[in-house]
């Protein structure tokens, strides 16, 4: 495929008229509404910028409302415990986004009086804030001349310009973010690039876009070249991993074992049964017959009330696959004494990865 080379082309007339061309859509055409977009808080930008991190907006408007209503400012968010934080955070996925968030936060309380930061150098140095978000902060709350770019931003970039380098490797995110940069019109900075995402999204959307009602039509590399489709290309990723759970939920009474987990794996910071993981798909009969499920339950102590299918939650790098077992025991186990044992009815209260709570939604109520 024939790329985007001549940077004269570049420099003078595709980026100008590329400009303003997406900032007359957004002034007479675009009609995109989200409850931040003009928001000029900082906080309620970053708070919207985390959630929307590997999230859908559909998706993440109902938390961020959420989130808006738990904790109007930053100091509400900063003084909230842990586990309310994420327990209002449970069924988005990415934990490590709200780690982050409450660790973010609490800086800010501590080392900047509350006050958000209001330069680029400055935010960026928060946990969990990466150069796009940095810039969709800095120019959104302050007009700051930074570009963002994020898959909206790269798929209009790649389409218009004709770039074919993989959006996925080191040069090509170089190269979209100097090409977004030098697209940027200073003094716009917040309003353009809401404009550009909003264009991507709604106009030059990944799948069946709207090139023939489309102002960039006669300069844009992908409609001129019947390469629409193809742009932008991004190289094959790696194949996922698989891994698979069994997890014991364990009842003493009115009381079940459960455990935060705190270790740097997926679901860093929630809460779930005894789990062991295997290394491939296991049959119940055998799984039982293991040597760890024998080291936790003891021999005859405990009796089998529910067995269930397997669940599956699929995440960025990897696939997960559990089994729920609920086993009643007379009296605590003493290998379990680094769980906690919980009344059921405060199960509630307790933040869970996305699996586990697929099962309380369907399975636990069988038994």
């Amino acid at each position: 495929m024939k790329t985007f080379i001549t940077k004269e082309l570049y420099k003078s007339r595709k980026k100008i008229f590329f400009t303003r061309s997406i900032l007359r859509w957004n002034e007479q055409v675009n009609k995109r509404c989200m409850p931040w977009k003009g928001e000029k808080d900082p906080y309620k930008i970053w708070l919207s910028e985390i959630i929307l991190q590997q999230t859908r907006v559909e998706q993440g408007r109902a938390y961020y409302e959420k989130f808006i209503k738990a904790f109007p400012t930053i100091q509400k968010l900063a003084n909230a415990e842990d586990e309310k934080v994420f327990k209002l955070w449970e069924g988005l996925g990415y934990y490590s986004r709200c780690k982050n968030l409450l660790a973010s936060a609490r800086r800010i309380s501590t080392d900047h009086d509350g006050k958000f930061p209001d330069t680029y150098n400055d935010i960026i140095t928060l946990k969990g804030v990466g150069t796009y978000t940095a810039a969709a902060i800095a120019s959104f709350a302050y007009n700051l001349p930074y570009a963002v770019v994020d898959g909206n931003v790269i798929r209009v970039l790649s389409r218009y310009f004709g770039i074919s380098i993989p959006i996925n490797e080191a040069l090509g995110k170089k190269l979209f973010q100097q090409i977004a940069s030098d697209c940027l019109p200073a003094t716009k900075a917040g309003i353009y690039n809401q404009a550009i995402m909003d264009f991507g999204a709604v106009q030059c959307k990944p799948q069946s876009p709207f090139c023939l009602e489309c102002p960039l039509q006669k300069k844009c590399f992908a409609y001129l070249n019947q390469a629409v489709a193809a742009l932008p290309v991004k190289k094959k990723s790696t194949k996922k991993k698989i891994r698979w759970f069994y997890f014991m939920v364990i009842h003493v009474g009115n009381k079940v074992y459960v455990r935060k987990r705190l270790a740097k794996d997926v679901w860093q910071n929630l809460f779930e049964y005894v789990g062991i993981e295997v290394s491939k798909e296991m049959d119940i009969p055998l799984f039982l017959k293991t040597k760890e499920f024998a080291r936790i339950i003891g021999k005859g102590k405990g009796k089998i009330k529910v067995i269930s299918k397997w669940y599956r939650q699929s995440l960025s790098h990897q696939t997960i696959y559990g089994r729920f077992i609920k086993i009643t025991v007379d009296k605590p186990l003493a290998s379990l004494q680094d769980f906690l044992l919980v009344k059921t009815d405060n199960l509630k209260n307790l933040p869970f990865p996305r699996l586990i709570n697929s099962w309380h939604e369907e399975g636990s109520k069988k038994g």
